[in-house]
């Protein structure tokens, strides 16, 4: 069941939002050569802590594997939902970062593929395309218009690249809880296809493939990884639709 927000409650989502865009800007410039993963999940989850809000990720999930940490740190051939561990970074890897807090009971979502230092030229247009995907995909998303745009507007543009677009994971509802209806494929499926309206606040999010789309997931239950070990790439905005236009809340 879609549940559409009214003009508080999504004044409510954008102040989430803003305290996520403002913990990204901090957290960026410490992805660097040698930091642990681990690190970047303590820091994010004492930021959290003193703004006040609660890290909407730590804890979901199944109650016998909840997720153990604040971000959602996927490294290359990792899609999403990667661990926060004692990895070290190092130059050359493509780091997506994954989070979402929840503030006065409203939950925002956002996610970043970062390049430590020099990255491949492959990985990095594989970046930039991923990206790419997300703006055009929010372009698509207008009152009035169906869900199923969304995934035409990525999955054209990644196979215009030569890039795979992962099927199993998709786009979401978000607001009240941190995955809602609808789900927002990033490709055409014959699923369900609601009409986009007002009131609408979703969670759009590309993942991208260098090589083949096929993925599985590791023993933790958790993490997802391309089949091939190519890299992979992970952009997330949440929007707001209203009836003239649409509102990117994580810009």
């Amino acid at each position: 069941m879609i549940r559409y927000k009214n003009a508080k409650q999504i004044e409510g989502i954008r102040e989430s939002c803003a305290m996520l865009c403002a913990m990204f800007k901090e957290l960026v410039p410490l992805v660097k050569p040698g930091i642990e993963t681990i690190a970047l999940d303590k820091w994010a989850q004492n930021w959290i802590s003193k703004a006040g809000g609660k890290p909407a990720f730590l804890g979901y999930g199944p109650s016998e594997n909840p997720f153990p940490a604040a971000l959602c740190i996927s490294v290359n051939e990792e899609v999403i939902h990667g661990i926060p561990s004692k990895r070290k970074l190092k130059s050359g890897d493509l780091v997506g970062i994954d989070a979402g807090i929840t503030y006065n009971g409203f939950v925002s979502d956002k996610a970043v593929t970062l390049e430590v230092e020099q990255v491949s030229p492959e990985a990095h247009r594989l970046n930039i395309v991923t990206k790419e995907c997300l703006y055009k995909a929010v372009a698509a998303a207008k009152a009035g218009g169906r869900i199923h745009q969304i995934g035409h507007a990525v999955s054209n543009h990644a196979k215009a690249a030569g890039f795979g677009v992962v099927r199993e994971f998709c786009g979401h509802g978000v607001g009240f809880e941190i995955h809602e209806d609808p789900q927002v494929s990033n490709t055409a499926h014959d699923g369900p296809n609601p009409r986009m309206r007002e009131g609408m606040v979703l969670a759009i999010e590309p993942m991208l493939t260098m090589g083949d789309s096929a993925i599985e997931i590791l023993n933790d239950s958790w993490t997802v990884v391309t089949r091939d070990a190519k890299p992979s790439a992970h952009w997330e905005h949440t929007i707001a639709i209203f009836s003239d236009h649409t509102e990117i809340l994580t810009e």
